[in-house]
């Protein structure tokens, strides 16, 4: 059987809750539109996912130094409540598919229109996700370089949280990870190596992949609007198994020819995993007593504490004397 016939799928083929953790495969990627092929897959089975939707950017207004953006099948030009409430039922449905204690990070951005500002808590604060952290994309570069406003050169990406029961906080990272902070520098694809519109770099679904599952058993990654395969391509290269969803059939064709060629991209993969190694951890800092990033007194201020407490219960007048 070819890569073809194992992964591709198209939605209108598929029953409700057809995709289950027992026929899943090594992967899936199915065709289609995107809340409908989400219904077609079981409850609490995906385990960490990461995805860019289209920002409903109106295509044409994309700024000063990008002519438009024109997906292969998709018109990103919706009334902005259609948008705001497509993107609420999409991320409830992830959330359902996604297990208790997974995680689904979300990268939007902040948009403008006619001096209006849209920004993706908008929305996110209506889903059913517990919003864990907000982190900074640098991407360095400016779509837009007119002065209506400071340059905006960063995205959004949102780490969507299904808590365990009432536990809201989850299970804290390695410091491997952690250490890497919540601002993201990299800069976005070359687009004239990728043929997308707006393809992901390899680092950042290798990033999350790494963080949240690690050297876990194959987990489950989902990324629900595909484009040209860069999250599933993460997946596979970090031996887990993957769903992706895209209604462009060409884009899943891209996809599926990275995914053949997968080997190919596997230095980027280990360029990140250097960056997810450190040489002491918290915990045996501590142990030896060595720096932690705790508060330490001063000295002046451990002689006053000293001094408080020698003479605890004296007044000043007793002092003076």
């Amino acid at each position: 059987m070819n890569i073809t016939n194992q992964h591709l799928l198209k939605d209108d083929s598929l029953k409700a809750k057809q995709i289950t953790a027992e026929t899943f495969g090594e992967g899936k990627l199915i065709e289609g539109d995107t809340l409908n092929v989400l219904s077609k897959i079981d409850d609490d089975i995906v385990n960490v996912g990461v995805t860019s939707p289209p920002y409903n950017k109106q295509e044409k207004q994309k700024g000063w130094l990008v002519k438009n953006v024109v997906y292969d099948v998709y018109k990103d030009a919706l009334p902005e409540p259609e948008y705001q409430q497509n993107q609420v039922d999409v991320l409830n449905e992830i959330y359902r598919v996604t297990a208790p204690g997974g995680s689904f990070f979300y990268n939007h951005k902040i948009r403008w229109h006619r001096g209006n500002m849209y920004h993706p808590m908008d929305w996110l604060r209506k889903t059913a996700w517990t919003v864990k952290q907000e982190i900074i994309w640098d991407r360095a570069i400016a779509g837009n370089i007119r002065g209506w406003r400071f340059w905006q050169v960063e995205e959004r990406i949102y780490w969507l949280y299904k808590p365990i029961g009432n536990y809201l906080i989850g299970k804290e990272l390695k410091s491997c990870d952690a250490k890497l902070t919540s601002i993201w520098r990299g800069v976005p694809e070359n687009g004239r190596k990728n043929p997308h519109p707006a393809p992901f770099p390899l680092w950042l679904p290798a990033r999350v992949i790494i963080s949240i599952l690690g050297t876990e058993p194959q987990g489950i990654v989902l990324d629900p609007y595909l484009g040209s395969g860069t999250t599933a391509v993460a997946a596979k290269l970090l031996e887990h198994k993957h769903i992706g969803i895209d209604r462009s059939e060409a884009y899943m064709k891209m996809t599926l020819d990275r995914l053949g060629n997968a080997a190919s991209e596997m230095p980027k993969i280990h360029e990140e995993l250097a960056l997810h190694e450190v040489q002491t951890t918290f915990k045996e800092r501590k142990s030896k007593g060595k720096n932690v990033g705790k508060y330490r007194p001063t000295d002046s201020e451990k002689d006053d504490e000293q001094r408080n407490f020698l003479f605890q219960g004296t007044t000043d007048s007793e002092l003076s004397k």
